[in-house]
C-alpha cells in the first residue's frame, strides 16, 4: 500500500474516476457519497473486487456538516491509520437550483434561497470542513496532500451558472489561503480544473448531444492528479492545473496560477 487518498464524491464521476487512477497507482482509497447509499455500496464492492477489499472502503457522509467531515475523517483513520491525500470532489452543480440552466439560464433573483444556500453549505463549507478535519493529522507526519476539484474561469461568472460558479471562485480563493497557512509544514493544497464541460452527470443527458457535443472524458484530470499525488509535486503548492493541458513532460504547461493574480472581472 503506497499511500491512502479520502476521496469525497467518489461514488460516480470525475470522483469514482480518480478512485480508480490512484487505486492503480497502489493507494488505498476511501469514498464517501452523501446521499446515495445503494450506489455508494456498488461502487465498494466493485471496486474492493477489482483491486482487493484490503484497499478500498465507503462512507456515507455530508461533507457540508462539520461534524460528519469530522466522523469520516476518523473512520477513514480508524480503517487504514492515516489520510495522506485529501480530494474535495464532492460537489452540487447549477442544476440543484435550475435543471435547465443550460438552454434557460435563471437570473440570480429568481433562484431559491434554499437551493443557493446548499450549493454553498456542499461546494465551499464542504472543502473547509474536510480539509480541517484532515490537516492535523498530515501535518504531523510531515507530508499531505489537499486537492480541490475546481471549474473553468469563464463558468465562474457565466450567466445562470450562480451559486455554482462562485462556489467555484471561492474554492479557488480557499486554495491559496490554505496553502499559505500550510507552507512549510510538507502538506500542499492545488486544485485541478478539467478544462471543459465534462461527461459528468452535471450535465442533463438529453442536452449532452446538443450544445455539449464535444464533452471531455471523465479521466480527463487523472494524470495532473496522479502527478500531484507525487514526490515529484512537493514543491508545488496553490497551484491551479487544468487536465485538458496536461502534459506529462511539462506540468508547467498545465498551470493557469502562473504570472500575474487572476481577475475574474
Amino acid at each position: 500500500m503506497e499511500r491512502v487518498a479520502l476521496i469525497t464524491g467518489g461514488s460516480r464521476g470525475i470522483g469514482y474516476s480518480f478512485a480508480q487512477a490512484l487505486l492503480g497507482a497502489g493507494h488505498a482509497v476511501a469514498v464517501t457519497a452523501a446521499r446515495d447509499a445503494d450506489r455508494l455500496q456498488a461502487t465498494v464492492a466493485g471496486l474492493s473486487a477489482q483491486y482487493g477489499t484490503d484497499r478500498v472502503a465507503g462512507f456515507l457522509a455530508d461533507a457540508g456538516d462539520p461534524e460528519a467531515a469530522q466522523d469520516c475523517v476518523d473512520q477513514v483513520l480508524a480503517r487504514f491509520g492515516r489520510i495522506d491525500v485529501l480530494i474535495n470532489n464532492a460537489g452540487r452543480g447549477p442544476g440543484e437550483v435550475n435543471p435547465r440552466f443550460h438552454v434557460a439560464p435563471a437570473r440570480f433573483w429568481e433562484i431559491d434561497p434554499k437551493g443557493w444556500a446548499e450549493i454553498l453549505r456542499t461546494n465551499v463549507n464542504g472543502p473547509f470542513f474536510m480539509a480541517r478535519a484532515a490537516a492535523p493529522g498530515m501535518i504531523g507526519r510531515g507530508w499531505g496532500r489537499i486537492i480541490g476539484v475546481s471549474t473553468s474561469r469563464v463558468t465562474m461568472i457565466k450567466q445562470g451558472f450562480a451559486p455554482y460558479g462562485p462556489s467555484k471562485a471561492a474554492l479557488d480563493t480557499m486554495t491559496r489561503q490554505f496553502a499559505d497557512d500550510l507552507a512549510g509544514t510538507g502538506v500542499t493544497v492545488n486544485v485541478l480544473a478539467p478544462g471543459g464541460p465534462t461527461e459528468t452527470d452535471f450535465i442533463p443527458a438529453e442536452e449532452r448531444a446538443g450544445a455539449y457535443h464535444a464533452l471531455l472524458p471523465v479521466d480527463v484530470m487523472n494524470d495532473a492528479l496522479l502527478w500531484l499525488c507525487s514526490e515529484a509535486a512537493d514543491a508545488v503548492t496553490a497551484a491551479r492545473l487544468v487536465g485538458k493541458l496536461w502534459d506529462p513532460s511539462d506540468p508547467d504547461a498545465a498551470r493557469e496560477d502562473t504570472g500575474d493574480p487572476p481577475r475574474l472581472l
